[in-house]
């Protein structure tokens, strides 16, 4: 074999990968310097066409061993073509008893892949955005945390439901 077939050997076992998923609709994510300030919601933008079949979403979190908390809370705004709106507020466990991170992943970042709406059908046809801001406070104190530490990205994905 020559050397070409192994520096493209990479690339084809990658685009095996990515391409085998059939399911996915939608995946993107939303990059933050390592803090995620209280007032810089992550917005998705997407396209949905189809309102018959029905659809898993999720938020994908991806944080570092700085999060401070065992606990992550969202809210979740979903912003319908004809103008309603569903929020909703949203707790995630983010670590163990112990204090180590939930998640996948071999270095000091772990991602979480987080049920957001289950066996969902979306009602109209036409764009859809939503909103995702964190919620998080400090025990025993009534102000939200402004600068949430050690979340590195947040992701939406929808899939089609097998």
């Amino acid at each position: 074999m020559n050397n070409n077939f192994f520096k493209i050997l990479p690339f084809a076992l990658l685009f095996s990968l990515v391409s085998c998923d059939k399911n996915q609709v939608f995946d993107e994510y939303k990059e933050f310097d390592g803090t995620w300030k209280k007032n810089n919601k992550a917005t998705f933008t997407f396209e949905q066409k189809d309102t018959t079949t029905v659809y898993n979403m999720f938020l994908n979190v991806r944080n570092n061993n700085e999060y401070p908390y065992n606990n992550l809370f969202l809210i979740v705004s979903l912003n319908q073509p004809d103008g309603k709106v569903l929020v909703d507020t949203l707790e995630y466990q983010m670590a163990n008893p112990d204090g180590t991170l939930l998640g996948t992943g071999f270095s000091d970042i772990k991602e979480s892949k987080l049920w957001y709406k289950e066996n969902y059908s979306f009602e109209k046809a036409g764009k859809y955005t939503l909103d995702v801001e964190h919620a998080v406070r400090q025990t025993g104190k009534v102000q939200g945390v402004q600068d949430l530490t050690g979340i590195t990205e947040l992701g939406l994905r929808i899939e089609k439901r097998k």
